[in-house]
């Protein structure tokens, strides 16, 4: 039986849906079952940073088995956080990736509570929190060692201010606003400049109420 092509094997992964950032429901906790799986958001942040890359050159770089990577690349697929990039391919049966950009938003309390579905989506609000986490602890570990512009150009900030829900509402929406559009920004300068050099730059913002936190 013949070898199926990379494009064959990428089919049965396609999005089967157009609203492809605008899910809900089931479609939104599959989502967010697919993304906040630890090794999953790896290969995103992989591809997003370094570039395009074939399976087993993720693989090598991983240490996770070929099969292994296929596996997880065909669910970030099937939900649009990666695509197959066959441009890149020097013949028919090398697979190469690339990432695609797309966000996901979404409250657990849209949820019932005491249902699994509740569960779902709390347990990956708690993944992202952890993803987050692990990335400012190598950045506190590594950071000292980074050149003084690059210490200098990174920020940390922390305010405890009074305001009403409708304020704290509007903070969180401009703050958004203003990630998305730095890094649309960011993309296009890329595309003009591309010998530039460029840092793998993280955003984590958290808007939420807090009172006095106890030592």
């Amino acid at each position: 039986m013949p070898r199926r092509t990379a494009s064959e094997r990428h089919v049965a992964t396609t999005p089967a849906t157009a609203d492809i950032g605008a899910e809900t429901g089931s479609a939104l906790l599959d989502v967010l079952t697919a993304f906040h799986h630890p090794t999953r958001r790896w290969l995103c942040e992989l591809l997003a940073v370094e570039g395009p890359a074939t399976v087993g050159r993720l693989a090598s770089r991983t240490g996770l088995a070929v099969g292994s990577v296929s596996h997880h690349l065909g669910t970030l697929h099937r939900y649009g956080f990666v695509e197959p990039a066959p441009d890149l391919a020097r013949d028919t049966r090398e697979s190469w990736w690339r990432s695609r950009p797309r966000q996901v938003s979404w409250d657990a309390t849209d949820f019932g509570e005491g249902t699994v579905a509740r569960r779902i989506a709390s347990s990956a609000e708690a993944e992202n929190f952890r993803h987050h986490v692990r990335a400012v602890q190598r950045w506190l570990a590594e950071g000292e060692t980074a050149p003084a512009e690059v210490r200098h150009a990174a920020v940390a900030t922390d305010s405890l201010v009074a305001a009403t829900v409708e304020q704290m509402a509007e903070l969180s929406r401009r703050l958004t606003d203003l990630v998305v559009e730095w890094g649309e920004e960011c993309r296009a300068d890329a595309e003009v400049r591309p010998d530039v050099r460029r840092l793998p730059v993280r955003v984590s913002a958290r808007v939420f109420p807090s009172g006095p936190v106890k030592p």
